[in-house]
């Protein structure tokens, strides 16, 4: 066989394997495909930074309240969780405002951590919790009816403190 010929197919076919890997790691928001965009490539696990606090209401009453980052930014949002190691305590969690109220969709495809994932209508009510996802996993979880907010919780979080459907947030930026 040709030597130049070999080489080519072996650059042409790490070229191939070295995509497929990349594209298989991306992980973020939404329910297209992962997305490519260099400002949520990071090296290394990424730091909670709390920019506000969360409360869980029922009946008008708090029931638990955490710390909150917010991923306020398309690469904050596309990001989330990904590369990182877990809250820094079971009271942390990562709030997703978005623009509008629409239909939401999340995965965990680079996301070490499974999650609880609190889907959030404009009213501040809960229209629906995807308990327990799979660390790594491509399946799409879906808010079902339209959403403003997300609310990311360390798994188990809603079972933990009795967060339902119907209940509601409120939140604030810290100064």
């Amino acid at each position: 066989m040709d030597v130049s010929l070999s080489l080519r197919r072996t650059l042409f076919l790490t070229t191939l394997i070295g995509t497929v890997l990349v594209g298989s790691l991306a992980c973020g928001r939404s329910g297209d495909s992962p997305s490519t965009d260099a400002d949520a490539d990071t090296t290394g696990p990424i730091p909670f930074t709390i920019e506000g606090r969360l409360a869980f209401i029922q009946d008008g009453d708090s029931t638990v309240t955490i710390d909150i980052e917010i991923a306020d930014t398309d690469s904050a949002r596309e990001r989330g969780m990904m590369q990182r190691e877990g809250f820094p305590n079971d009271r942390s969690g990562m709030l997703f405002p978005f623009q509008k109220e629409e239909p939401q969709s999340f995965w965990m495809s680079n996301t070490p951590v499974a999650l609880d994932i609190i889907f959030v209508d404009a009213d501040s009510q809960i229209v629906n919790i995807a308990k327990y996802t799979t660390p790594f996993s491509s399946e799409n979880y879906r808010s079902g009816e339209p959403a403003q907010y997300v609310v990311e919780v360390p798994a188990g979080f809603a079972d933990s403190h009795g967060i339902l459907e119907e209940d509601r947030i409120r939140w604030r930026r810290l100064d």
